[in-house]
């Protein structure tokens, strides 16, 4: 008989109900599985149903992504991503919690890691430390009241913004092609079912709240960063494609703020959704490492 699918849940945080998605096993050890920006929870269903057997598997959506409520404001700062973590292992009682995440949800959990360290209990963190030195630098070196300014001109465009809409289904499968080739028919027709939704005219358009395209400056200086990585203490994996536009912290110096309990792996053929482009050989690193 074939596997039954996720169930979906919710929960409040800051006023806003989140949704996640619960793939049973609630006698086993929880894993949060923690997606990306502009991504939505079901990205990990692949990921889940391998690990499901031997785990209690729980994929939220970000506030403004999926199936979770948009923010009134449009605005979505990392740290208030931080608190919807930390209310989502307390309010289920997770703790101590293991964690893969993508992205914008490596970041995420990266700083709920450090500032939490006695919870979790392993963390695997894809391409979650954010851009290279480099880009941050340069971020520095203008005046501070630039990089406000500039914020300020991204939301005016973002409130300006329509909701793109795709007359069929087809022509925003064929964007999600486009924002990653190396993925498989199957798994581009997969992602794009959970990421859209059907609007009154007919139209398709992405769930995620448009606002998310104007992110805010981050409230947590660089040294704060730093301070948070080195405060980890569970053993940690950070997972890079050869082929992705992240800087690989082994590479770029950054490792050297974090601890001896990390590791980096990197994958060739394999660009920023390194979960999709080598699932096989993700799964099965991952698996070993959290067991």
């Amino acid at each position: 008989m074939e596997a039954i699918g996720p169930v979906s849940q919710s929960y409040i945080s800051q006023r806003s109900r989140l949704h996640y998605a619960d793939w049973g096993n609630p006698d086993a050890p929880p894993l949060i599985l923690l997606h990306g920006g502009r991504d939505h929870c079901r990205n990990w269903d692949w990921t889940a149903e391998a690990l499901r057997g031997d785990w209690h598997v729980i994929c939220p959506d970000l506030r403004g992504h999926g199936d979770s409520a948009w923010n009134n404001n449009g605005h979505y700062p990392i740290m208030g991503y931080v608190y919807d973590l930390a209310q989502l292992v307390h309010q289920l009682g997770l703790a101590p919690v293991t964690i893969v995440a993508h992205s914008l949800g490596g970041n995420i959990a990266l700083r709920y890691a450090g500032l939490y360290p006695d919870i979790v209990r392993r963390l695997v963190a894809i391409e979650g430390v954010g851009h290279e030195p480099a880009t941050a630098e340069k971020r520095r070196a203008k005046p501070y009241g630039d990089t406000w300014t500039r914020w300020i001109d991204k939301k005016r465009e973002a409130s300006a913004r329509s909701v793109r809409k795709y007359a069929t289904f087809d022509d925003a499968l064929e964007r999600m092609r486009e924002a990653n080739t190396y993925l498989s028919e199957a798994q581009a027709r997969h992602l794009t079912l959970h990421a859209v939704m059907r609007n009154e005219d007919g139209t398709f358009s992405w769930k995620f709240d448009p606002h998310l395209h104007a992110w805010p400056p981050d409230e947590v200086p660089l040294e704060g960063h730093h301070a948070l990585w080195g405060a980890i203490t569970c053993p940690t994996l950070m997972i890079y494609g050869a082929d992705s536009w992240a800087s690989n912290p082994q590479e770029d110096g950054r490792l050297q703020y974090f601890g001896d309990n990390v590791r980096v792996s990197e994958y060739e053929r394999a660009g920023h959704w390194v979960h999709h482009d080598r699932f096989e050989d993700f799964v099965a690193e991952v698996a070993a490492f959290i067991a």
